[in-house]
């Protein structure tokens, strides 16, 4: 019987259209595009919506797919782990990367994000291109997508922002990118290459930043027209330094002493941009909308020439924009520069949307676009208007409760450090007068609740030994890494927010876990992807399995999002 059984299975087995049946070529875009944009409330998809034109913001929305309920589930929200969680697919307890600065207890002093003492700048200062993804300890999906196909894969990342190009391009990158304002030019680390490609540098040589601030910042748009923001002239606006007022138009040739006749006869003599002009300050372009449109002319240098997109295996760019970021800070969501950079912003996608489809082919790229934290309301400008607000100073805090511990305690330095609304403890002092380090947080912890807008302080103690799934305390806990987070973790009320200038507030920043800092875009467009929305609640650290999920590859190795089934189409 069974080897009549055999011989029926081999007959069939020899069928046509069994095991003769060919299997279809592994189907993948030739090109991934992850867009991150610096600060973009989720509000901002629609605040502008009558004012953008048919083939950017709205292209992506009428053509692709957009999450409507998206948002961080983790405190801080800052540029660093944002882009890192994006990209990884899970929070900073895991990828370890807590804030823009942490306190590194070992060495006893505070360390930057993607700061990285045992390379050296290639193209740029010696301060600017000491950099590179050592801190994150995950992997992304721009690592995996490397890994998956042997190292095929081209992975470049661009922003003109270090930290916004160099996590999410990952530790296995091609190369990342990112601006240098002391000369004006891209430039990179040893951790990726020894030389800029020729490309780059010929880019670097043809001036673009000195080029767009040689001009004024006029808007774009006649001034009456900016009906979604507040007046020209408000006083929680900072002005640029040598401004008189915060108003347009903003004069940035006098402003930023650029000279592009100096600096193109210095190269002309073989001096660079820097030096032909010392009192030039090519920093400014970042708190203009130029200073986006000058992060995708170099990125589509970059896809032009690394012909990415173009070959037989799938490519990605990790491309964010941080201008929306800088000038946020400085004149605050409602002012009339917010929504002139991204008015700005919208042509700017246009032009790479339409590239994409001239140089890879319509369908055949996929595109994402999110942001990496939103911001919140000027506080002065919310109090004017009636709605409770605040700002604090975290220098102000921490002096604060260093002088109470001393009175309580004696001499001796007991707070390091108040980074990422969090305190950093002097451990050996407390060992040294064998005091209890966690009666010593609880204590802390009461003090920091005496001060105005805190609501909540908890301990690190608290947060190693209890778990939660949801609210306040999950967004804490997941933003929490031993290793590197603080003793004592402070919660401001609603509204308000640590001010750069305190006690005047200009401007605006983030960080909380409330939701003009949590919801954000997210849209899917191109390759496969059918148009529609859903406001299911889907959370920041789903992106990377999704993609994943779309490439067939391994998600990051700390992943802990899940592919979203609606984009998917199943």
């Amino acid at each position: 019987m069974k080897k009549h059984l055999c011989l029926l299975l081999l007959a069939a087995l020899a069928l046509p259209g069994l095991a003769q049946k060919k299997t279809a070529p592994l189907d993948r875009p030739r090109l991934v595009v992850g867009i991150v944009v610096d600060q973009m409330r989720y509000d901002y998809l629609y605040r502008y919506w009558e004012k953008y034109g048919d083939g950017g913001f709205k292209r992506l929305l009428s053509q692709g797919f957009s999450y409507e309920n998206t948002h961080y589930n983790y405190v801080p929200t800052y540029t660093g782990p944002g882009h890192a969680s994006i990209y990884t697919g899970t929070t900073p307890s895991v990828h370890g990367i807590v804030g823009n600065n942490w306190w590194v207890r070992e060495d006893s002093k505070a360390t930057y994000v993607t700061e990285d003492k045992s390379v050296k700048a290639v193209g740029g200062s010696a301060a600017a291109g000491q950099q590179s993804p050592k801190n994150m300890l995950s992997t992304t999906i721009t690592d995996e997508l490397r890994l998956a196909t042997n190292f095929q894969s081209k992975v470049i990342g661009v922003c003109i922002k270090d930290r916004g190009s160099i996590l999410p391009a990952g530790h296995a990158a091609n190369a990342a990118y990112w601006f240098d304002g002391a000369n004006g030019a891209f430039i990179t680390s040893t951790f990726y290459q020894t030389t800029l490609p020729g490309w780059a540098s010929k880019f670097n040589g043809e001036l673009h930043a000195a080029e767009y601030l040689s001009k004024p910042w006029q808007t774009l748009l006649p001034l009456k027209d900016y009906t979604e923001s507040t007046a020209d002239d408000a006083v929680w606006e900072g002005a640029f330094k040598g401004e008189a007022k915060p108003v347009f138009p903003h004069d940035l040739p006098k402003l930023s002493g650029v000279d592009v006749a100096a600096a193109r006869a210095g190269l002309r003599a073989g001096v660079d941009a820097s030096a032909a002009s010392k009192s030039a300050t090519y920093d400014l372009i970042r708190s203009t909308p130029f200073g986006n449109s000058l992060t995708l002319d170099f990125a589509l240098e970059a896809l032009k020439n690394e012909q990415m997109g173009l070959r037989e295996v799938t490519d990605f760019l990790a491309l964010s924009f941080s201008s929306t970021d800088y000038v946020g800070h400085q004149f605050g969501p409602n002012s009339i520069e917010a929504e002139d950079t991204y008015l700005r912003l919208d042509r700017d996608l246009e032009r790479l949307l339409n590239y994409l489809d001239a140089n890879v082919g319509k369908g055949k790229a996929l595109v994402f676009l999110s942001a990496d934290h939103g911001a919140a309301h000027a506080p002065d400008f919310l109090l004017e208007h009636g709605v409770p607000a605040g700002n604090v100073g975290s220098k102000l805090m921490r002096d604060s409760l260093q002088h109470e511990l001393v009175r309580r305690h004696g001499p001796g330095q007991w707070v390091l450090s108040f980074e990422n609304q969090q305190v950093y403890l002097n451990r050996p002092l407390l060992a040294q007068k064998k005091l209890d380090l966690a009666a010593f947080q609880r204590e802390v912890a009461n003090v920091m609740l005496q001060f105005a807008g805190v609501t909540r302080a908890i301990t690190a103690e608290d947060l190693e030994k209890s778990h939660w799934e949801s609210g306040m305390l999950m967004y804490l806990e997941n933003g929490f890494f031993p290793k590197r987070s603080g003793d004592v973790l402070v919660v401001l009320a609603p509204g308000w927010l640590e001010s750069y200038t305190f006690p005047v507030n200009r401007g605006t920043t983030h960080g909380s876990s409330g939701n003009y800092d949590t919801h954000v875009p997210l849209l899917f467009w191109g390759w496969h992807v059918k148009h529609g929305e859903s406001s299911r609640a889907a959370q920041i650290t789903d992106i990377a399995p999704t993609l994943a999920r779309w490439l067939h590859i391994q998600e990051p190795n700390g992943c802990t999002g899940q592919p979203l089934p609606e984009v998917l189409g199943f």
